[in-house]
């Protein structure tokens, strides 16, 4: 098949577009004739999604313009293609109009105003509202997000807008059963919509189990230090935990965002050992999930997914997390890591969650095989062969 993916952006900046990084190959190596369409195209070399070696046809949206743009995509004679998410409605309207296309949802798409799904107030919780004009209502007195009205208004519509053509699409893939039930919320119908579990992409299962290694006493944070991602609430469940436990734990934060001062302050007021590494490389990313004893993922919005988690999973590192959103459809509690209560969230939840993960080496070495094991069952070949049924359904009509 001649499958043109189509994405906002050509960098590598978060989980979605580490999965293209992965997934443009994987399906160049099955035979597929494999293009990239991107509506932003200044990605450094170094951290662009396609390979320019792998042998992937590029279109800019942003260099040839609308027209010529359109043109490009013609003449390269899609079969179907496979929208990841795009910022220009014009353009995905277009897109949906001229060729067979499937969606694949790593976030909010059409379903939530300001694509974090979650109220902030009286406390963090989960949203299970359908996107409509209630959403305008609610959306300063829950503060689901920012305070300009302008924002808010301009998000309204372009998520509606989305909402709109989601009837156009052939399939709608997902990748946990949770945002399966989000998009049926919404009126995809059954036989247009599929799950398709995320495989891990930056990391591949190591080929032998973990063996038994005493603790090393350390806490790894990974993500964009934001108010989503639930860093400060680490930091506040971190003294709580090491009291619990009568022995000291530091914390590794790795990744960079608006929250690096505040979280910097905030771990000097609380007295925790925190070290911040900034944004870093896959190889550094590597080396601090296989000194750590747990990764703390303690999101605060509902994860479409998670794929931090089951990338740790592969070195045999366990997760501690709130049950949101999709992160309990692969931490197992018990198995591949421990939950914490996430209605609402605290830090006094987290805490106890990483005290039970911590508390015996018998356990965490439990969980260290349970998470290992899980990350064997979920392969980017599986994957693919699940995409290409669903592919040649699409593009079948």
């Amino acid at each position: 098949m001649r499958i043109l993916v189509a994405n906002w952006a050509r960098r590598v900046g978060g989980g979605a577009e580490r999965y293209l990084q992965a997934l443009l190959p994987a399906l160049a190596a099955r035979g597929h004739a494999v293009g990239l369409l991107v509506e932003h195209d200044e990605a450094d070399p170094r951290l662009r999604i396609d390979d320019p070696a792998g042998g992937v046809a590029l279109i800019s949206a942003e260099s040839l313009g609308p027209e010529r743009g359109s043109a490009a995509v013609r003449a390269w004679r899609p079969d179907l293609v496979f929208v990841q998410g795009l910022e220009n409605p014009a353009l995905e309207q277009n897109l949906v109009s001229d060729y067979p296309a499937a969606l694949f949802t790593h976030g909010y798409y059409g379903t939530c105003v300001s694509g974090t799904k979650r109220f902030a107030l009286p406390a963090p919780r989960a949203c299970a509202r359908a996107l409509g004009p209630a959403c305008l209502g609610l959306y300063y007195p829950r503060r689901c997000g920012g305070l300009d009205p302008r924002t808010m208004v301009r998000e309204y519509r372009r998520q509606t807008a989305r909402r709109s053509l989601l009837p156009r699409y052939r399939a709608v893939v997902t990748g946990s059963d949770h945002m399966a039930r989000e998009y049926a919320a919404h009126g995809v119908a059954a036989s247009r919509l599929f799950t398709v579990p995320m495989p891990p992409t930056g990391m591949t299962p190591d080929s032998e189990a973990p063996g038994v290694r005493p603790a090393t006493g350390r806490v790894l944070f990974l993500g964009r230090l934001t108010s989503l991602k639930g860093a400060h609430y680490l930091l506040e469940a971190a003294p709580l935990a090491e009291r619990a436990l009568g022995r000291h734990f530091a914390l590794d934060v790795a990744g960079d965002g608006p929250d690096e001062r505040m979280l910097r302050s905030r771990a000097r007021r609380l007295g925790v050992d925190a070290s911040f590494h900034g944004w870093v490389e896959p190889e550094a990313r590597a080396r601090l999930m296989r000194g750590a004893d747990v990764l703390a993922m303690p999101s605060l919005w509902p994860e479409p997914f998670g794929l931090v988690g089951v990338e740790a999973a592969c070195l045999g590192l366990p997760t501690v997390g709130y049950a949101m959103g999709a992160i309990p459809e692969w931490l197992v509690a018990g198995e591949t890591g421990e939950l914490a209560p996430a209605n609402p969230p605290t830090a006094e939840g987290l805490a106890a969650a990483l005290v039970r993960a911590l508390a015996s080496a018998d356990h965490l070495q439990h969980l260290r095989l349970g998470a290992w094991e899980g990350s064997r069952r979920r392969t980017m070949h599986h994957h693919v062969e699940a995409l290409e049924d669903i592919f040649r359904t699409a593009a079948a009509g």
